[in-house]
């Protein structure tokens, strides 16, 4: 990857690039789908952006008119809601609860469901319970055929059993978002992407250009290195967070905190702290200020994260372990 960027500036491939993308990475994107998830999209379906948070920007403000709604989850990443309010829509939360591993219920989704609902958003696998969503959930989010779903896939390829299924497998009236920052560690170059339905490619064309004219080139060309040259590297990233995740999931059930459903995708575990603490954010800052271990509470999720505390295993092993030898100190001390 690094290469393939340091010879795109060599060569000079630092002019824009079309609106939409390098067509080569574009390319590079619809071959990857069809060979993970065995569907077909082309070019014009795929918009290149600096990172998958403008692109969701860019989906939204293609999709909602003034005062449209999209549900949402609760809990779920905070951050959603904001692209829905800059859009001009509105949110509609949906609930959902710890033995369904946050998931949503199709009939909790129908009772949110208005003449103004035009967009439902999923995230598999999950910020914050890295749970993935089974290829029965996935289908009945897309039986809402009235509404666009919105998949945020960010996290997929970083799954560890089984498999993360697209939202394209079942439906073609979706957004998909993702990008490069986490299955390839390339969180600073900022490369993200939306594939869109394809009736939608002029005005996210439109947007784009007007808001970013496009993507850094010579990163693009990086991007292209990453789809088709580091799977090696991808597979053995995988294995170690792996370990990582065994690790930290046994060590927190130790401690007493409750794992309702095991996440297999992801870097996070979304635990149960509801035995130790009802704040979690007091609890959370607690903990840093005491034991210097930073973990995230689950209120920053939504009202249906309170009492959970959300861990990652973005780290190497030994910062880990010494961070639940603190954590399980702390919690002693406190008992």
């Amino acid at each position: 990857i690094m290469k393939a960027a340091r010879d795109a500036l060599a060569k000079n491939k630092t002019l824009y690039t079309h609106a939409l993308g390098l067509l080569e990475l574009r390319q590079a994107i619809c071959d990857f789908y069809f060979l993970e998830y065995g569907v077909s999209i082309t070019p014009d379906q795929v918009l290149v952006s600096t990172g998958t948070s403008p692109a969701l920007l860019f989906a939204m403000l293609a999709i909602l008119d003034p005062d449209d709604e999209v549900i949402l989850s609760n809990p779920r990443y905070p951050c959603y809601q904001n692209f829905i309010l800059a859009a001009g829509g509105k949110t509609r939360e949906v609930r959902t609860y710890p033995e369904d591993g946050f998931q949503y219920r199709p009939k909790d989704i129908k009772k949110k469901l208005s003449s103004r609902t035009k967009a439902i958003m999923i995230n598999s696998p999950s910020n914050p319970t890295g749970i993935v969503m089974t290829e029965e959930q996935l289908q009945n989010v897309a039986q809402f055929d009235k509404q666009y779903i919105i998949s945020d896939e960010i996290y997929h390829g970083l799954v560890y059993k089984d498999r993360a299924h697209s939202i394209l497998e079942f439906t073609d009236k979706a957004f998909v978002i993702n990008g490069f920052s986490k299955l390839y560690a390339m969180t600073g170059w900022r490369l993200g992407y939306c594939i869109f339905p394809r009736e939608f490619s002029s005005v996210m064309q439109r947007i784009h250009q007007n808001f970013m004219i496009s993507a850094n080139g010579f990163i693009q060309w990086a991007g292209i290195a990453a789809l088709t040259k580091a799977q090696k590297d991808v597979a053995g990233m995988v294995r170690i967070y792996d370990e990582r995740r065994r690790y930290m999931l046994s060590r927190l059930q130790d401690m007493g905190f409750i794992i309702h459903v095991e996440p297999t995708g992801a870097f996070y575990v979304f635990a149960d702290a509801r035995r130790f603490c009802r704040d979690s954010y007091k609890e959370a800052f607690r903990i840093t200020e005491e034991v210097k271990v930073g973990v995230t509470p689950g209120i920053d999720f939504g009202s249906g994260g309170e009492g959970f505390l959300r861990f990652s295993y973005a780290n190497s092993l030994e910062n880990i372990k010494e961070g639940l030898n603190r954590l399980e100190s702390y919690l002693k001390k406190r008992r």
